[in-house]
């Protein structure tokens, strides 16, 4: 008699762990009270007045209000999600011509093969980029440079995605000069802007170590032992065929990669000059994808058919952004996210200050998992971390990095953050794998993020 094999569980999938979400956030409109608060604007930004919470009527959603928030997420994620889409399109024209696979190829020959000064130094240059809140969505753009580099030290797709998403959180996550969020938050408790930026500077260097290590000894593990890899590359027998063809890095992919370059140079200069986000980042991305094909004399059927393909293979993550949307969108509708702000914050007035501070990171460390966007998240806590920490007599520097870490850690892991939704899809990593790769890193972060706060407790951490 043959043995009856034992069912193994099957781990659920992004969308199936995303829709479960979204039920559990149209429940919480039944049961959690609507209300709000008023909002001024304050530099043009919707800021929530403190002490003017009133109860609404309750207004939860029924079913028909689920399916419709999933298809106004998607409309609302709409710039993200053709972003992605154009992105994909974009890189596998790039990979078309064999140039950046040839160039990382010539770099990894250079380098005699030496995997970890390579990504040691990638996490490096995007933690250092995002410490003064350079890069942002654009980071988007490096994913697939970071997915080629880690192909060709014979890595997999988690560790291309890591060396650049990681490294950028590090920068994020402390903000040391970030003039966005960190700007925003010490704007809104009366702070000067890049006060305090000894301690979040060193936060950013033990969160880079952490971070470098971590990374280093999971590429040491799946280099031992190619079957501990938590993910694979997506095969593209075609793709590679082409790439084979072509050869040696040659002075017209050195041409192109610096067309390449050039045109995310002039994105960056938008960012900062002209206030471009995302939109402007899909037209560069075109713009870029049109003069690389001219140079490689690609002809106009053969960049269709592969822009099509490479669209293609990130409709699955791109989908997955819009999901992650109609979340918010459903306790928004419900009118229940600012009585969760209000219950939060009423009993931490009567806790000591180490505990008050310490509650209040893992507040914005749970409360980011809702309101991925750091400005916006500052906008609706920081008027209530302003008379919070006088009260409980801390600093407000300390109400300022205990936002900021908080707003930072979670990001790396939350699948309601569109931006990861997009880094994933554009490196073609399930967020399942993703998940398990990074959640001891997101508890070492937390452990980290404790002791910055209590060391900002216990040294009156002050505005300069």
């Amino acid at each position: 008699m043959g043995e009856k094999k034992k069912k193994r569980f099957a781990v659920p999938d992004a969308f199936v762990i995303i829709f479960g979400i979204l039920i559990i956030a149209s429940i919480a409109t039944y049961l959690v009270p609507s209300g709000e608060f008023e909002r001024e604007d304050v530099d043009g930004r919707s800021i929530v007045v403190e002490g003017t919470y009133q109860g609404a009527e309750q207004s939860p959603v029924g079913i028909m209000d689920i399916f419709l928030a999933i298809q106004n997420g998607l409309i609302e994620s709409s710039d993200l999600i053709f972003m992605v889409l154009i992105v994909g399109g974009v890189v596998a024209i790039l990979e078309h011509t064999g140039a950046i696979n040839s160039g990382i190829n010539a770099l990894i020959d250079k380098a005699n093969g030496k995997k970890y000064p390579l990504v040691i130094l990638f996490i490096i240059i995007f933690a250092f980029m995002d410490m003064a809140g350079i890069s942002g969505n654009a980071i988007i753009a490096f994913i697939p440079i970071g997915i080629i580099l880690a192909k060709g030290l014979k890595l997999d797709p988690l560790v291309g995605v890591a060396m650049v998403y990681l490294g950028q959180y590090v920068g994020v996550a402390t903000g040391t000069f970030d003039p966005v969020i960190t700007g925003l938050a010490q704007n809104i408790s009366e702070l000067p802007l890049f006060s305090g930026a000894w301690l979040r500077f060193i936060a950013f260097v033990i969160l880079l170590i952490v971070t470098i290590v971590y990374i280093c000894l999971y590429v040491k593990r799946i280099s031992n032992d190619p079957n501990k890899k938590m993910a694979e590359f997506e095969v593209d027998e075609e793709l590679e065929d082409t790439q084979n063809k072509i050869g040696k890095f040659t002075g017209i992919h050195k041409i192109i990669l610096l067309v390449f370059f050039g045109f995310m140079g002039i994105f960056l200069y938008g960012v900062f000059q002209l206030e471009w986000n995302v939109n402007e980042l899909a037209a560069i991305f075109l713009l870029a994808a049109i003069v690389i094909a001219a140079i490689a004399r690609i002809n106009p059927n053969e960049f269709v058919k592969v822009f099509i393909k490479g669209a293609q293979g990130l409709v699955y993550g791109a989908l997955v952004i819009g999901l992650a949307r109609s979340i918010v969108l459903v306790l928004e509708e419900g009118a229940v996210l600012d009585t969760i702000v209000n219950y939060a914050f009423e009993p931490l007035n009567v806790l000591p200050p180490m505990l008050g501070a310490i509650t209040l990171f893992f507040f914005n460390l749970f409360f980011n998992l809702i309101i991925t966007s750091g400005t916006g998240q500052a906008a609706i806590v920081m008027p209530f971390i302003v008379p919070l920490v006088d009260m409980l007599e801390i600093t407000r520097q300390t109400g300022v990095i205990a936002f900021k870490l908080g707003d930072g850690i979670t990001n790396i892991i939350t699948p309601t953050s569109g931006v990861l939704m997009a880094v994933l899809a554009v490196g073609k990593v399930s967020y399942v794998s993703w998940f398990k790769f990074v959640l001891p890193l997101v508890l070492i972060w937390t452990v980290v993020g404790v002791l910055i706060v209590a060391t900002a407790v216990l040294v009156n951490y002050g505005p300069f």
